[in-house]
């Protein structure tokens, strides 16, 4: 039984891309599920509550681009090191290395 259980959490779908973060809860759900010898039957688990389609992720368009590496930056998240030395030790500045806006979001002055 156990075998049959992770066998399918061992199936791949090439339709249903993870996330890293996705990849790793379910390595560690493999893990504890063979560590603890859990069967199929023990799993206590309620498919409704479960949405049957995953809201789809936004890629932001960059904020900030380096004008040699053409490395960029969403502005999400934890600044990037590759922007911090530009900024301390490239001698840009923070204008120098912001992307111009996409057409169309009326932030014309």
């Amino acid at each position: 039984m156990l075998g049959w259980l992770l066998g399918n959490f061992n199936q791949k779908s090439h339709t249903n891309v993870k996330t890293p973060e996705q990849e790793a809860a379910l390595r560690s759900i493999r893990k504890l599920i063979e560590f603890w010898r859990i069967s199929p039957d023990e799993l206590e688990f309620d498919a409704s509550s479960v949405p049957s389609e995953f809201p789809e992720v936004t890629i932001l368009p960059p904020k900030y681009r380096h004008p040699v590496s053409g490395d960029t930056w969403d502005g999400q998240g934890s600044q990037p090191l590759w922007l911090r030395e530009a900024l301390t030790r490239g001698g840009y500045t923070v204008d120098e290395l912001r992307c111009a806006p996409p057409d169309g979001l009326g932030l014309e002055h």
